[in-house]
């Protein structure tokens, strides 16, 4: 008997990450450099208060993205939850093609961000010919983190995410200290920032449709914390929790951010109008800093951004990584995925992963540039189908929940305001999906080059779709047929 115990916890993930790491892990993937350095492009497109609005409209979405999600995690947690959630409450080519795309998704992002590694450690070294080598350095250390357990993935988490909130924090106190005069540096800060030119609201509701993606992809990586659920210590108990905690601080600390950048600087500064990830120099962070007279302040964004960075590529691995496991385990991907070292990890998948992120790098580098802008772009839509997909997987499981007689107060965490909550995020979710580049429509001739480079991921997503489902001959599941156990 204890020999069959042994060999099921063998094949099974370890529950090693504690309510302090998954609050970290939903904090640090939505803090980056979208708040970092595009949060002042957001100020001088749509204004302060088109900025401000924006935040707040998206951030709500996203609040109930993340209790729909909290509810199906909670009830469920394993690790590649979108796969297996889509196969079980929508359809099993569903689950199929959402999993492929999400692991498709964080392993481009991993590779993106090597790129972007070098590109920050230059503003301290340049290494010339040479600055490859750095991407290579990071991924080993990010690869090394994932690769002895999750314990070790998680604390190195924990802390990169910590940097970040202890400087959007620090950032928050010293701009409110500026603000009311105790620190000098913004004597012209003040709400009369807010009736230069056209402010508070610039550009009408075209520029709030551009803010708002922006925004939205801001606040992407806060569903890392579904995939971490399969690995969670208590994970009825924490997940909700975390659940609660995260979604307010990283709003509040998004609108406390907003405000005090368009506080301290008008949006018609020169500067927020440079939209570049790899200057540093323009950072609103960087500029409130300066302001406030501390000199060395582009050295110490410069850090934080590197720290980000490595954050970014240290999650998307994790979770592209569990998602492959997922799919292996459901017969969606080849067996040799969904084997686990000692200590829990999923090494095979871990290794393919890390294969085709370095690939991916090397195609940047050393080949045709369009072919990874290509591969960019394909990602880059698929963090909103993602949420589609957990709003959908939400509303269908709440329904078939209930259709088949169970009590919803039995649930460990039950999301507020259903079924408005995931209603309204699958409808803002596919207007900012399809709205992504929507200017292309109007201009006299199509732009079809730049239509096919944003929307590829959506033909994508079908095909992947369909292929399987017509293969498979898969349907979709009935309410009555759904499956509610708990096994994982």
């Amino acid at each position: 008997m204890n020999k069959q115990k042994n060999i099921v916890m063998k094949n099974k993930l370890k529950r090693d990450l504690k309510a302090r790491h998954l609050t970290m892990i939903a904090i640090g993937g939505s803090i980056g450099t979208g708040l970092f350095v595009a949060s002042g492009a957001t100020v001088a497109q749509a204004g302060p208060g088109g900025a401000l609005l924006s935040y707040a409209i998206i951030g709500v979405m996203v609040y109930f993205l993340m209790t729909s999600l909290g509810e199906l995690a909670a009830y469920l947690p394993v690790s590649g939850t979108f796969a297996t959630y889509g196969a079980r409450y929508v359809d099993e080519a569903f689950g199929f093609a959402i999993g492929w795309n999400y692991w498709y998704n964080w392993a481009i992002t991993v590779a993106v961000d090597l790129v972007a590694a070098q590109l920050v450690i230059s503003y301290w070294i340049d290494a010339g010919a040479y600055s490859w080598l750095w991407s290579l350095l990071f991924l080993s250390i990010i690869f090394c983190l994932n690769y002895i357990s999750v314990k070790g993935f998680g604390e190195a988490e924990f802390w990169f995410s910590l940097i970040k909130v202890v400087t959007v924090i620090v950032f928050i106190v010293v701009g409110l200290l500026m603000i009311i005069g105790i620190l000098r540096g913004a004597e012209s800060a003040g709400w009369q920032n807010w009736q230069v030119g056209d402010a508070p609201f610039v550009g009408g509701f075209s520029s709030m449709i551009g803010v708002a993606m922006v925004v939205g992809f801001s606040f992407q990586g806060t569903e890392l914390i579904g995939i971490a659920a399969g690995e969670s210590k208590d994970p009825e108990k924490n997940i909700p929790r975390a659940m609660r905690q995260v979604f307010w601080r990283i709003l509040l600390f998004y609108i406390f951010a907003i405000l005090v950048i368009s506080l301290i600087i008008p949006y018609t500064d020169p500067n927020l109008l440079r939209n570049d990830e790899t200057d540093i120099s323009v950072s609103p962070f960087t500029l409130v800093f300066q302001h406030a007279g501390l000199l060395s302040a582009a050295a110490l964004m410069n850090a934080v951004i590197l720290t980000s960075v490595l954050s970014a590529g240290n999650s998307g691995l994790y979770a592209s990584t569990r998602m492959l496991y997922a799919l292996a385990r459901e017969g969606k991907a080849p067996k040799i995925f969904a084997k686990l070292s000692s200590s829990g990890v999923p090494r095979a998948a871990l290794l393919a992963t890390t294969f085709v992120a370095m690939l991916c790098f090397l195609t940047s580098m050393y080949k045709d540039q369009a072919v990874y802008l290509w591969l960019l772009n394909m990602s880059g839509m698929t963090g909103f189908i993602a949420w589609l997909g957990i709003a959908i997987s939400h509303y269908r499981f709440r329904k078939g929940y209930t259709k088949q007689g169970n009590d919803v107060s039995k649930l460990p965490y039950r999301s507020s305001c259903f079924p408005f909550g995931p209603i309204f995020a699958f409808v803002l979710c596919l207007i900012i999906t399809l709205g992504q580049n929507y200017e292309a429509f109007l201009q006299d001739t199509i732009d079809w080059n730049g239509v096919i480079a944003t929307y590829v991921g959506i033909p994508l997503f079908f095909l992947i779709y369909f292929t399987y489902k017509i293969i498979k001959k898969t349907k979709w599941v009935k309410y009555e047929d759904m499956d509610f156990s708990k096994a994982d």
